[in-house]
């Protein structure tokens, strides 16, 4: 009855649905590897959150990078603001309000500089460059998270008319003449208080995500394919063993019927 599954075309349509069944069984087990992942991230930005704050330089010295055990991690740094190479980050939305980050070089003592975005402000995208609030004047210690670069690059990256898409310290420290911290920080307290605040980066979400059901609904599919494959099969059978008319007879593959 089930012979027919030997023949070429039925073989390679198991080799595919065991290939497809394969794929999205390891897919879903990436999706939970993600889970574990986003996790021990949680837990690191919960250490960091709850820590007190430190200098950035007792967590980030000269040619450290940011790396996830250091990203968000409440660090302190006290210098003066260069307003000659402030940027502004276009394209930014806060609740589907559009506007800028606003990212200012702090220069430390030692001459070096950390990048600070100073938070967000409200303007219209089509501006070619905005005019913000402007920073405290002369020295000034900030607090923030430390962030690594956005991974980005090219022109997203590249001032243009005093406006980038996305931080990167690697990108930025050949338009600047000093040397540059890796990473950037996210300030959420400076003294003294700027007339204008801007809107500080919200906290990030420690949820879940969506990965632990995207792992389910890739099981699904290989599950999918797999009882697919049978039903296809025993609908080929069932189509198989109806007679089928010959010259006037009815032959079922087995016998020869004179018709009803």
């Amino acid at each position: 009855m089930y012979r027919f599954l030997l023949s070429a075309r039925w073989i390679g349509f198991a080799v595919f649905v065991v290939l497809l069944a394969a794929v999205c069984t390891r897919l879903g087990f990436w999706q939970l590897h993600k889970l574990d992942l986003r996790l021990d991230r949680n837990d690191i930005i919960t250490a960091h959150f709850d820590a007190d704050p430190v200098e950035l330089t007792s967590v980030l010295s000269p040619g450290d990078e940011v790396d996830l055990s250091t990203e968000w991690s409440r660090v302190t740094a006290v210098g003066t603001y260069d307003l000659e190479h402030q940027l502004t980050v276009k394209f930014t939305t806060r609740d589907g309000a559009p506007g800028v980050d606003v990212v200012t070089p702090l220069v430390t003592a030692d001459g070096s500089a950390v990048l600070v975005d100073r938070g967000w402000f409200a303007t219209d995208n089509n501006v070619s460059r905005p005019d913000v609030p402007e920073p405290p004047a002369g020295e000034v210690t900030v607090m923030g998270w430390l962030r690594q670069d956005n991974g980005a690059g090219g022109n997203a990256v590249r001032p243009s008319g005093g406006q980038i898409r996305a931080i990167s310290s690697e990108a930025l420290a050949d338009f600047v003449p000093y040397d540059l911290a890796d990473g950037y920080l996210n300030l959420q307290e400076e003294s003294p208080a700027p007339k204008t605040p801007l809107a500080a980066e919200p906290q990030p979400e420690l949820g879940q995500g969506p990965h632990f059901f995207y792992a389910l609904q890739w099981w699904f599919f290989a599950l999918l394919a797999v009882v697919g494959y049978f039903w296809f099969a025993r609908a080929e059978a069932k189509e198989r063993r109806k007679p089928s008319r010959i010259d006037g007879f009815a032959h079922d593959d087995r016998q020869l019927k004179e018709p009803v």
